[in-house]
């Protein structure tokens, strides 16, 4: 995640892990992980987002890293959140103006395209940004989600962002590469599970209230320890702070190797 300042606390759902209950042991090993990684990385949880701008930046984040996306995201607001209603500013502005401020995020003509189309449709079923928050916060967490699904441009990863860090749900674990990639390798997940069947496991075995903070910290350990092709653990298990609660699908010790979880099936 990007440099920002410290949350007054963790509002990706759940509670510190230095001020989680103690004497209760974790129910499940996906518990048992997000308590970990808890420890390790709570404080880098972010939320409280405005939905529509939480939706945009979502979007934006698609396919390329925060650090292409953050600067785009950033443009965007400048040029466009100070005109009145951001749905709004963006459903009128000129598409060329929107691509232009983010081309740094990649694909800007595709995501161009998506954000004002998204745009128009609050205006049009909501009336404006803030309704649209009111909307995601205060219906039903599941209404909401097929509702942004039917967006064109707008997958389950979008939607549940949205629902996670714009309407503050409990219960809700967005699947990005590194989650996908991540409980399917701990053994968590079966091998083969698609991004929806590695949330569905998720949401199943990590309590509600955990959820949020196990999405962006798990996010976190696949950056910094547990990467496509280089999880720390091949040069030494003991740097992996997840070790004795994984399998290690795919990944040869002894060869050094490592390949999708996916292919041993």
């Amino acid at each position: 995640m990007t440099e920002r300042s410290e949350p007054a606390h963790n509002i990706a759902a759940g509670t510190p892990a230095e001020e989680r209950p103690g004497g209760q042991d974790p129910q499940t090993r996906a518990e048992a992980v997000v308590d970990r990684l808890g420890e390790l990385f709570w404080r880098s949880t972010y939320g409280d987002q405005a939905a529509f701008e939480s939706l945009v930046r979502t979007i934006l984040s698609q396919n390329t890293s925060d650090q292409a996306s953050q600067p785009a995201h950033d443009a965007l607001m400048d040029r466009f959140d100070g005109e009145g209603d951001l749905a709004r500013a963006l459903a009128e502005a000129d598409r060329e103006a929107i691509v232009s401020a983010i081309k740094s995020a990649g694909l800007y003509n595709q995501k161009s395209a998506v954000i004002q189309r998204t745009a128009e449709h609050v205006l049009e079923d909501y009336g404006s940004a803030d309704a649209f928050d009111r909307y995601v916060r205060e219906e039903d967490a599941v209404e909401v989600r097929d509702t942004l699904l039917t967006l064109k441009g707008v997958g389950p990863k979008t939607a549940d962002c949205v629902l996670l860090f714009a309407g503050g749900r409990d219960g809700v674990f967005p699947v990005d590469t590194h989650v996908h990639r991540i409980y399917r390798r701990l053994g968590i997940a079966p091998p083969d599970a698609d991004h929806e069947a590695v949330r569905a496991v998720l949401e199943r075995e990590v309590p509600p209230r955990k959820c949020g903070y196990g999405h962006t910290t798990s996010i976190q350990f696949g950056r910094e320890y547990c990467t496509a092709r280089d999880p720390v653990c091949l040069a030494d298990p003991d740097a992996c702070p997840l070790f004795d609660l994984c399998d290690r699908v795919g990944v040869n010790l002894d060869a050094g190797t490592v390949t999708d979880p996916a292919e041993t099936v």
